[in-house]
């Protein structure tokens, strides 16, 4: 069984910051990358960034410059720093990564998502 854990949501104004945690845990022998997607009301789950095991990076155009995902493989952890934040940044995110189980099947899998607020 794998598990993703996401923390560090909430409300903040626009021009501030949040950070979002998202910790792995489980049957895990290896992680080959890990992401976040995002989902705001009545509108499709978008991809916001992602970073493979060597440590390769890439982001949506409208984030780019703001977000910063990095990870820590001692810790199955991802994180995604987010400043200047906008109200157009309100959606529900989920972490999501796919891992590699100690039974050798590979798969995706998703956390139970994380509300974050932006404020005008």
């Amino acid at each position: 069984q794998v598990q993703l854990v996401e923390s560090g949501g909430g409300l903040v104004q626009a021009g501030g910051s949040l950070r979002l945690s998202c910790a792995a845990s489980g049957s895990i022998f290896s992680i080959n990358a890990m992401g976040w997607s995002r989902q705001a009301p009545g509108k499709q789950r978008e991809l916001v960034a992602r970073i493979i095991s060597g440590g390769s990076t890439n982001y949506a155009d409208s984030v780019k410059g703001r977000f910063t995902i990095s990870r820590d493989n001692a810790k199955n952890t991802v994180y995604l720093q987010m400043n200047s934040l906008k109200p157009e940044d309100t959606a529900v995110y989920y972490c999501n990564a796919d891992i590699t189980t100690i039974a050798r099947m590979t798969a995706g899998y998703w956390g139970q998502g994380t509300q974050v607020t932006v404020s005008s």
